[in-house]
């Protein structure tokens, strides 16, 4: 049979859904084969941290391969392995200082429960297992990472093949309607794991997930500071292991290096990746203390691993990228840049009314789009304006990011967040193509637009 012309015939993704093949990028910026070039609005997959075709990584990668490419762990352990987790060490909360790498953010989730239920049964408490997570949230795609995921879209068809995990709401507190302060909602919030830890049963549970500022699943969600404080406690008196997903806020993204760190957060677990490689190699990882690791190594060592974890080139990547951050002060750029399209971003709400909640930290910013902004009232499932808008934006040229999570609280949401190198130059772009894309949906949908 004579293969088919077309590679992509061969090849599948998601969905059927055609798309440009890419040719090169530098920067913000992808260039399709076309020629026809695209700004990266959402770092990729909020990944690309210190932009694209950046020399010091790639021959930092280059060396590496020259030297070995490969070697397994069980065998050897490798200098940039070893030299990434001192520099991440360094840079996480005290305590944090056993370092296990992976390829990717599911795999790193996956080991960070194994490693919490390993060391349960190496300090006798066995009959801890469940880890509680949060609906609407996300922390990977793996069958591990899938159970406390709260998104119905992803888990349900797996359930019975899996053992989902009890959930609790995310703190949503700009939708509320009651007579609680800000700081008073957020404590009501973090009550909910309390409540839920008793109903399951105190000895059952093992851990408690959850992204400091929301990622894919709630569009930068921030909770109220008196969230964190309180959910510390609560797991401190419960016994049970609070695990930070970083894998979207970490590496600098919100200005700080975790989104943790704005709240001098304690967890017990960090889960990295995403911005740890910013792309150009897949890198993950997990931070723990030793109190956590050194039972679990005594016990006969992590029942765990995957062949490339703490693969030295995808380590050297990781290592010129954290050099980069610090040369180019990258994490100083995310808060002046993020204010500043935080900003215009809440300008631009005020022309589309439809726009609302504009949130987040750093250039981790989202915000949503409802029918009626004020009662919180959701456009029609049907309309799927998040889609389309994220459609509308491409055809014109910018990419940004976008993800409905059903089971959760009904909205239509949409994230904006730019490589860590954007100028002000580059965020008047974004912005002058998101106005004429929010313009255009709202031409489609019969939405106001204040002139």
């Amino acid at each position: 049979m004579k293969a088919d012309a077309t590679p992509r015939r061969n090849l599948f993704h998601f969905t059927r859904l055609p798309r440009p093949l890419v040719d090169r990028a530098g920067g913000i910026y992808l260039w399709d084969s076309t020629g026809r070039r695209y700004i990266d609005g959402s770092s990729s997959a909020v990944n690309v941290n210190i932009g694209h075709g950046n020399r010091v990584v790639i021959d930092a990668m280059k060396r590496q391969m020259d030297r070995v490419s490969f070697a397994y762990p069980i065998h050897f352990e490798n200098e940039p392995a070893n030299d990434l987790a001192s520099k991440l060490a360094a840079r996480l909360p005290e305590g944090l200082e056993r370092i296990y790498f992976v390829s990717g953010g599911s795999e790193a989730v996956e080991a960070a429960i194994k490693l919490a239920r390993q060391w349960a049964v190496a300090t006798g408490q066995e009959k801890r297992w469940k880890v509680i997570g949060r609906m609407p949230s996300y922390h990977g795609i793996t069958m591990g990472a899938l159970e406390p995921t709260g998104d119905d879209v992803l888990t349900k068809v797996f359930e019975p093949m899996s053992r989902p995990m009890p959930l609790i709401p995310a703190p949503f507190v700009h939708r509320d309607r009651d007579n609680l302060s800000l700081e008073e909602r957020g404590l009501k919030y973090a009550d909910m794991l309390d409540a839920k830890i008793i109903e399951e049963g105190a000895d059952s549970v093992l851990a408690f997930i959850m992204e400091p500022i929301g990622g894919a699943a709630t569009a930068a969600l921030v909770p109220p500071d008196s969230y964190f404080s309180r959910i510390r406690e609560i797991c401190d008196r419960h016994g049970i292991l609070l695990i930070h997903d970083e894998v979207m806020t970490g590496v600098g993204r919100t200005g700080k290096f975790l989104g943790g760190d704005h709240w001098n957060c304690r967890p017990d677990i960090v889960v990295l990746s995403k911005g740890l490689s910013s792309g150009y190699a897949p890198l993950g990882a997990i931070a723990a203390p030793e109190r956590i690791v050194g039972p679990v190594i005594d016990m006969g060592g992590f029942l765990h691993g995957h062949t490339y974890g703490g693969n030295p080139v995808s380590c050297a990547a990781g290592l010129a990228v954290l050099q980069e951050i610090d040369r180019l002060h990258l994490i100083d750029n995310a808060v002046a840049m993020g204010e500043m399209l935080k900003g215009e971003l809440e300008k631009l709400s005020q022309r589309f009314p439809f726009v609302a909640d504009v949130r987040g930290k750093g250039l981790l910013l989202g915000a949503e789009i409802y029918a009626d902004p004020i009662a919180k009232t959701p456009l029609p499932r049907e309309v799927n304006a998040n889609v389309r808008l994220i459609d509308l934006a491409f055809e014109r040229g910018l990419i940004v990011y976008s993800r409905r999570v059903r089971g959760g609280p009904e909205s239509d949401n949409f994230m904006v967040c730019p490589p860590l190198i954007v100028s002000r130059a580059e965020i008047a772009e974004i912005m002058a193509i998101l106005s004429d894309t929010l313009e255009a949906l709202a031409g489609e949908l019969g939405l106001p637009v204040n002139r």
